[in-house]
């Protein structure tokens, strides 16, 4: 087999015992052997300000933009806040598509997983994501669509999807991305 897949994961949470950071240290322990999921934390990128996009902008800006350049793929696992994205996330969007012209998101196949304690599994924040994500060039895996919702109750206590049904849907998304990654793959 050929190496794995470097996909990077952006959490749109930065609360340290967030349930989508939860979700996404469960789904690298659930990813077939085709991915290596790696959680790019984005909490130390300050608030994007286009006098700071110079030939040496902030280090966190770079490092960020690099990691995320080096990646085949990128999975958002994000929160609902207010029928959108949180600003912390819109933020890392922001800082690694510029400067204008040289995106670092360009053309990486994307995934996109909304987690939540509610019922309706942030389908807000999702879709709102998608439509950044569709302007960015980030081909986005369309189905299975993955909305998580009942999340306060999702997880065991070592940090694994306790529920079967939803472990075995977390399965199918990752095997499917899997499939997408390849199909799209820039390099």
């Amino acid at each position: 087999m050929s190496n794995p897949r470097d996909v990077a994961v952006v959490v749109g949470s930065l609360r340290k015992e967030s349930l989508n950071r939860k979700m996404a240290h469960a789904l690298a322990a659930l990813a077939p052997p085709q991915l290596k999921l790696e959680i790019v934390e984005i909490g130390a990128l300050s608030h994007y300000d286009q006098d700071d996009d110079t030939d040496t902008p902030p280090a966190a800006w770079q490092t960020f933009r690099d990691r995320i350049r080096r990646s085949d793929a990128v999975l958002f696992i994000t929160p609902e806040y207010n029928r959108s994205v949180p600003g912390v996330l819109k933020n890392a969007i922001d800082i690694g598509s510029r400067p204008y012209g040289k995106s670092a998101w360009d053309g990486k196949p994307g995934g996109v997983i909304s987690v939540s304690p509610g019922a309706i599994g942030g389908f807000g924040a999702n879709h709102h994501l998608r439509q950044s994500l569709v302007f960015l060039n980030v081909p986005v895996l369309q189905q299975p669509e993955a909305y998580i919702g009942g999340a306060a109750t999702l997880f065991d206590d070592k940090g694994g999807i306790a529920n079967e049904s939803t472990r075995g849907f977390l399965e199918k998304y990752l095997a499917t991305f899997a499939t997408w990654i390849e199909r799209n793959a820039v390099r």
